[in-house]
């Protein structure tokens, strides 16, 4: 196991003294709760989430229909668009994607949900594509392909800017990609550009972030062979802020480390970014996989006036692999992945502008 892991629990057990020595004030955590489940009993990781006129749209993504990993089950890549209209409604069904499609980025934008990369079962691709809902059909536009195949990458939108960091090329990589690339929306025409990447190790599963005009890149796994030349992760927990007259600059390291953490990181009171969940690192080779416990449910809160880390309370929740979305002024996150090969079917919200009530927990 990596240094990282070894020295993180001592770690975070002196955030709590660094917080209260500093200050800092604590982000008071959101309150979670629950839209109608997706129609599938299963639910899926890594589909695309997003929003279009109005609707809900969750797109694609993967899971284990006929036996989870440790019984032999297999994988499957689904096509299949839900769409929800209403918070109290229900789930349109019966429309598709191009193809059989998980592990892209979801990008809202002002037209409907952009998205980036994923792959299927045999490879990663370079589609990007729109998909709109319009009179009661989802529209898809293709959009500029990525310069190469990228899935398990982090993405975010800075203004009219569109933003792609990491990922891996291949199902089979054993190293993580360390590509920088920007898509203005304003003049799509022009493609994706390659930017200069940040000063750290290359990674995929890493949280994006988008805030004070900059984008962030936090935590996720870089990859190296093991002896039977398999990936194999190194936990990560360094960060870093991109702006594009500046540049790169590293921020605090996250107190642990949070791989596959839904992603784009949600914000609140405009500057400080929600780490939600996330693989720690902590159950690396637990066995029986069939009794994992899940992943952590806390919230960290990264606030990028003051280059701090807090802890802003615990999730009704454990979910990874899955985007964060807004939607009708609320975060939402759609599915994911429960445990190692679990997949949940629910949908959850939260709204940043509610206020709790004194005295509540």
């Amino acid at each position: 196991m990596n240094k990282t892991l070894n020295a993180f629990a001592t770690t975070w057990a002196l955030v709590g003294c660094a917080l209260l020595a500093s200050g800092a004030e604590p982000t008071p955590p959101l309150t979670w709760s629950q839209l109608p489940d997706i129609p599938d009993k299963e639910g899926f990781a890594a589909p695309f989430v997003g929003a279009s006129n109005g609707a809900l749209i969750v797109a694609g993504g993967a899971n284990f229909p006929n036996g989870y990993p440790w019984e032999g089950g297999k994988k499957l890549w689904y096509d299949s668009v839900f769409v929800l209209e209403k918070p109290n409604g229900k789930w349109k069904t019966g429309h598709r994607l191009p193809r059989r499609l998980a592990y892209g980025v979801s990008i809202n934008t002002d037209k409907g949900l952009l998205c980036v990369g994923g792959g299927d079962s045999e490879k990663h691709l370079t589609d990007v594509f729109l998909l709109e809902w319009i009179d009661g059909k989802i529209k898809t536009t293709e959009y500029p392909a990525l310069p190469r195949p990228c899935a398990f990458a982090s993405g975010a939108r800075v203004g009219n800017r569109v933003y792609l960091a990491g990922g891996i090329e291949t199902p089979t990589a054993t190293q993580a990609m360390n590509t920088f690339w920007a898509l203005n929306l304003g003049k799509i025409q022009e493609g994706w550009k390659e930017l200069p990447t940040w000063p750290g190790p290359e990674r995929m599963l890493a949280v994006a972030g988008s805030a004070k005009r900059s984008f962030f890149l936090i935590s996720g796994t870089s990859l190296h062979p093991d002896a039977d030349g398999k990936p194999e992760r190194t936990y990560l927990r360094d960060g870093y802020r991109y702006s594009p007259k500046s540049g790169w600059k590293k921020i605090s390291d996250i107190p642990a480390p949070a791989i596959a953490s839904p992603s784009p990181a949600p914000v609140v009171n405009r500057s400080k970014l929600l780490v939600l969940c996330g693989d720690d690192g902590s159950k690396v080779g637990f066995e029986p996989l069939s009794k994992h416990p899940g992943f952590p449910k806390r919230t960290l809160a990264y606030d990028a006036k003051m280059d701090s880390w807090s802890d802003a309370g615990k999730l009704p929740f454990s979910i990874v692999t899955v985007p964060v979305t807004r939607w009708k002024g609320h975060f939402v996150i759609a599915n994911g992945e429960a445990r190692p090969g679990v997949r949940s079917p629910s949908v959850w919200w939260a709204d940043p502008r509610a206020k709790r009530k004194k005295g509540s927990k």
